[in-house]
């Protein structure tokens, strides 16, 4: 039996779920599994915040990951020749390189919403970024140490996180938490710490039932989180926020968490896009116009077809999606009847801080809230088991 090439494009949550589910699928078949990423590790990308708090490492090299049976090539695909069975990438070393394939998987995922350059803030996009953050709160609390005047003191305490979807929930939470913690170490009374959270619409977790809602924003308060519902930040100069409301906030520092975007080297492709940016694919994660051309994650649009419901970008249907394609795969090879996507159940973790989590699912029409270390313990398996962590 000839040796097949399959290559994956994108190291991310739906990358190395497919590479795993892939070898595993392939084992008896001879198959060169081909790996490409700019970056020669798997970024834990769901776990951005915790840079932004404290010296941590969530990056995992993907050799690690992967130490037998899979090449890692590190560049960036520039194009695909659907028709030649072709891929361009430029190396690390700037050099344009090709690469045949038998298969291709696009897992190329996403990238963070940024507000405009004039909007000032940081957008929580990538670990630098992260960095900046902490660097930025850490400072501004040594300041506020040495700080006589009463409102310059608040306002260096005080952060606005904007964007209050699970990233946002997440970052705010460890924040307040970090702070408090920074504040007793430095001798500043910890109430004195302001984390707000900034959200656009009315309530919280618009995904499930008003009482999981509730209970979140019950969770946040006690952490030291203050919600403002219906609000969104404009611009952030000099420490002072400008909100859609008409307020204006003092703020020591701005964070903008404004959920993804389809990556942006999706368009240079040559594939076909939604209007929104995602990869067009039918039912069984096919690029259209493209023969043995996949997509999975947050790059393609995935409807499950009985449902008309579009998957969210979340690593949880990335790692579901990925387990299902390895079958697909393996069934458009061989000529027969292939799989086709179903959704997730609906199954929601929050973070809220060190060992302190809500999970949100609903089972038989009925809506089950887990809290406390259960709780705790669901939110890290399912960090975990996204990045292939046992």
């Amino acid at each position: 039996m000839k040796e097949m090439t399959v290559v994956v494009v994108g190291g991310g949550y739906a990358g190395i779920n497919a590479v795993k589910a892939i070898q595993d699928t392939c084992k008896g078949r001879p198959a060169r599994i081909v790996l490409i990423d700019k970056e020669p590790y798997h970024l834990r990308k769901v776990l951005l915040f915790k840079p932004a708090v404290s010296q941590t490492d969530i990056a995992i090299p993907l050799k690690t990951i992967f130490p037998a049976g899979v090449e890692f090539l590190q560049g960036t695909v520039v194009s695909v020749q659907g028709s030649a069975k072709m891929i361009h990438y430029v190396d690390k070393g700037g050099k344009e390189l090709s690469l045949a394939y038998d298969v291709l998987v696009l897992a190329v995922g996403s990238a963070a919403r940024r507000a405009e350059p004039e909007q000032g803030g940081i957008a929580l996009s990538d670990v630098a970024a992260a960095e900046t953050i902490r660097n930025t709160w850490q400072q501004n609390m040594r300041l506020a140490v040495l700080e006589k005047r009463p409102e310059e003191r608040q306002r260096l305490l005080t952060i606005a996180v904007a964007g209050a979807g699970i990233s946002g929930i997440e970052t705010a939470s460890e924040l307040a938490f970090s702070m408090r913690q920074e504040a007793q170490h430095l001798g500043i009374a910890p109430h004195e710490v302001t984390v707000y959270l900034l959200n656009a619409q009315n309530r919280l977790f618009t995904e499930g039932p008003v009482k999981m809602a509730r209970k979140l924003e019950q969770a946040l308060l006690d952490g030291g989180v203050t919600v403002l519902h219906g609000t969104k930040a404009i611009r952030e100069q000099d420490g002072k926020l400008s909100l859609s409301t008409g307020r204006t906030l003092a703020v020591g520092l701005c964070i903008w968490a404004l959920g993804l975007l389809p990556n942006p080297a999706l368009r240079q492709m040559g594939l076909p896009l939604t209007t929104h940016g995602q990869l067009v694919v039918d039912e069984s994660y096919r690029v259209a116009g493209a023969p043995f051309v996949y997509s999975i994650g947050d790059c393609a649009r995935i409807v499950d077809p009985a449902s008309g419901q579009a998957d969210r970008m979340t690593c949880k249907e990335a790692s579901r999606q990925a387990a299902r394609l390895s079958k697909i795969m393996l069934a458009d090879l061989d000529g027969t009847q292939s799989p086709v996507h179903k959704s997730c159940m609906d199954f929601y973790c929050v973070g809220l801080g060190p060992e302190r989590a809500i999970v949100w699912t609903r089972q038989w029409g009925v809506d089950i809230i887990l809290t406390g270390k259960l709780g705790w313990k669901l939110r890290q398996f399912t960090w975990n088991i996204a990045s292939m962590i046992k």
